[in-house]
């Protein structure tokens, strides 16, 4: 039997899972629901290195990233963030669509998927 291991596990959800050298992360929003998508796209962005880092990953072993947008009019500001974000050449699968989020101020939320380092 292989291990699961759950990151922030609480009554709901997990912040993240780890199971057979992947690691998958809920998804990450902003603390700051109000500010706008390039800072909000930044505090996500840095959740994830964060949550990533505890679970024995990086950025450059992200397999997938799943991002919903709430309005699709801030696509290219949240891409002039991931572009300075991602390195070059370690880029994920990517797809980016409009959702509507749990909260009315959320502009991004970000799911990944990524190999254990």
């Amino acid at each position: 039997m292989t291990t699961i291991t759950r990151l922030d596990a609480g009554a709901r959800m997990s912040e993240a899972t780890v199971h057979n050298g992947v690691v998958y992360l809920a998804g990450q929003v902003a603390h700051h629901d109000a500010a706008d998508i390039t800072t909000q796209t930044r505090e996500v962005l840095a959740a994830i290195d964060a949550l990533l880092a505890r679970a024995g990953s990086d950025k450059t072993r992200i397999l997938r990233a799943q991002i919903f947008l709430a309005d699709m009019a801030d696509f290219a500001a949240m891409n002039a963030v991931w572009d300075q974000w991602v390195v070059p050449g370690q880029t994920p699968a990517r797809a980016t669509v409009q959702a509507a989020l749990a909260r009315p101020g959320w502009k991004i939320e970000v799911v990944v998927t990524a190999a254990l380092a």
